[in-house]
């Protein structure tokens, strides 16, 4: 009777894995714990252990073949599959067979005494050894990346650090470093590929050592019982010390142990996260997946679903495009896809605007005597490497208002209907660049110099600008700076960066006649126009966080105050 090898657990959410190489082949005989298929998840590559004994009867895989847990890998014929409980019970002469097809110890013998030189030449070999670079982890939730620009050749010879490529995600286009030096043998993705995360990008000749990924092979001992003799019994079984690879279970052990049971809902840690920012109970997802493990996919169709009835409820929220009229007919048209970053943009900011009620408070301050201090200090700060701005002294003053002003910096928790109030300070600076709109922050600036702000803000705009920036240096803001003053207009209305409460439009100042002392006088004035979450701000509280703003950039001893 033929015994199928199914393709076993491979790890959390993991359902499917890439075959990349076949160990064995029709006739061939067997062992317990002997390799059969070499595959590739997205965390690893891993040789799986077989867990039946005797003749290959017969292959269903192929290398390149995508297999799902549970497929039926290969069938043995008068073998024996590893077992447990009342199934070691068998035929004391198909038990003998098995045994009988045990290597002698003088076989075993002669076959270390053949290994030993190899595993000697190979130690010797090791100063050299090829190390796969792959593309690694890129942020919260990104997967994938295209590569819009790869920076090496096959030959070329790298060093730790140095860029291999630029990619583009739908939050920003980013240069990927390399984390090994030494020889480049192979460049296996182009110009245009979407590259994921976890793929090999390239191979290295490199005398480095690279971390080991953990061993995934673990060793079990046989539980079969022989009639007469002694039963042997398996050795306590060692879990996976590293997420996404194989555990010690074998199939129809699996089968056999009984369910796990905790209050938590099955899914990953990544799928957790996701439901969390997207506000998502985890527990009222329902798993598509094995034993009812919740995937991505599972948490994307319960948002989809949440939209469609809060849309069916006619609220605003994930309104659907009206029908588009057939404009070529009026005539000549182009149409372009739009960038990630781009997308991303519209997305974004058409959730923020539908979710947030907005309303936006505007005032305009006296800088004629800070304009002057402005000047006279530029140069100093020029020396260190930044550039003193009406932007960065306003991210000293933001900084302070919201220390006076704490509902500026916190967020809305509606699923649990908590606000959430921040004890750190991160000022976003909104930044035109020839990819779209992009946000650096700028961290912990309540300790930070005005010299200091002025050269990191700097530095950050030039990144973004450069396409250099990095997904951790666009995250964590409380509240966002936007300046239009170098195109020109007037007072604008900026939409809040959720899930931010509040965002600072800045426009171009002008001389104003300004009525003063009983006399006429040209002031230099600075329009500014402050969005704000109408459901954490009441209007009064806007009003008086942009006039301490304004009073602050007019009278800056208050800041010392």
């Amino acid at each position: 009777m033929a015994i199928e090898f199914k393709l076993p657990e491979l790890g959390e959410n993991i359902e499917s894995a890439d075959i990349i190489n076949v160990l064995i082949k029709k006739g061939d005989t067997i062992d317990i714990d002997q390799g059969v298929i070499e595959i590739e998840t997205d965390k690893a590559t891993i040789e799986v252990p077989s867990t039946l004994k005797g003749i290959v009867e017969d292959v269903k895989v192929k290398k390149g073949d995508k297999v799902k847990v549970g497929q039926v890998i290969f069938t043995v014929i008068d073998g024996k599959q590893k077992v447990i409980g009342d199934e070691a019970k068998k035929p004391a002469e198909e038990i003998k067979k098995v045994q009988a097809e045990k290597p002698s110890e003088e076989k075993m013998a002669e076959t270390v005494q053949k290994e030993k030189p190899d595993k000697e030449l190979k130690k010797k070999e090791a100063d050299k050894k090829i190390v796969e670079f792959k593309l690694p982890e890129l942020g919260e939730n990104i997967e994938s990346a295209d590569v819009i620009n790869v920076l090496v050749k096959k030959g070329d010879f790298i060093e730790h650090d140095q860029g291999i490529m630029e990619i583009e995600t739908d939050k920003a286009t980013i240069e990927v470093p390399s984390d090994v030096s030494g020889k480049i043998v192979d460049v296996l993705i182009k110009q245009g590929d979407k590259a994921k995360v976890g793929q090999t990008i390239i191979r290295v000749e490199t005398s480095e050592v690279p971390e080991e990924e953990g061993k995934v092979k673990e060793e079990v001992s046989s539980a079969v019982e022989i009639p007469g003799e002694k039963p042997v019994t398996a050795e306590p079984e060692k879990k996976a010390e590293v997420t996404g690879k194989l555990t010690g279970f074998r199939p129809g052990e699996i089968e056999e142990q009984p369910p796990i049971l905790t209050n938590a809902a099955p899914a990953a840690p990544s799928v957790r996260r996701i439901a969390r920012e997207l506000g998502v109970d985890i527990n009222r997802v329902k798993g598509t997946g094995p034993n009812g493990r919740i995937s991505m996919d599972d948490v994307k169709a319960f948002v989809k679903s949440i939209n469609e009835e809060i849309e069916s409820r006619g609220m605003g929220v994930g309104v659907k495009q009206e029908a588009l009229p057939d404009f070529s007919k009026y005539g000549e048209i182009e149409r372009r896809e739009m960038s990630k970053i781009r997308l991303k943009t519209a997305e974004h900011l058409g959730y923020a605007w539908a979710v947030t009620p907005h309303v936006t408070q505007f005032d305009k301050a006296d800088i004629t005597s800070l304009e002057k201090l402005r000047k006279e200090f530029n140069p100093e700060v020029e020396k260190a490497g930044g550039k003193l701005t009406v932007t960065s002294i306003l991210v000293k003053v933001i900084t302070s208002a919201m220390k006076i002003f704490p509902q500026f910096n916190s967020s809305i928790d509606m699923e649990k209907k908590e606000i959430i109030y921040k004890k750190y300070f991160n000022i976003g600076i909104a930044v035109d660049t020839e990819n779209g709109l992009l946000v650096p922050v700028i961290k912990n600036t309540d300790i930070m110099s005005l010299k200091e702000i002025s050269v990191e803000m700097n530095q950050l705009a030039e990144k973004a600008r450069s396409r250099k920036i990095s997904l951790e240096e666009m995250q964590g803001g409380c509240i966002t700076i936007t300046n239009l003053g170098g195109i020109g207009g007037t007072y604008f209305t900026p939409i809040v960066n959720s899930p931010e409460v509040a965002i600072l439009g800045v426009s171009r100042s002008e001389y104003i006649p300004t009525y003063k002392e009983n006399r006429l006088v040209p002031r230099l004035m600075l329009p500014l126009s402050l969005s704000y979450d109408h459901r954490i701000i009441d209007g009064a509280d806007a009003a008086r966080f942009l006039r301490w703003v304004c009073e602050a950039l007019e009278q800056p001893l208050k800041l010392l105050m």
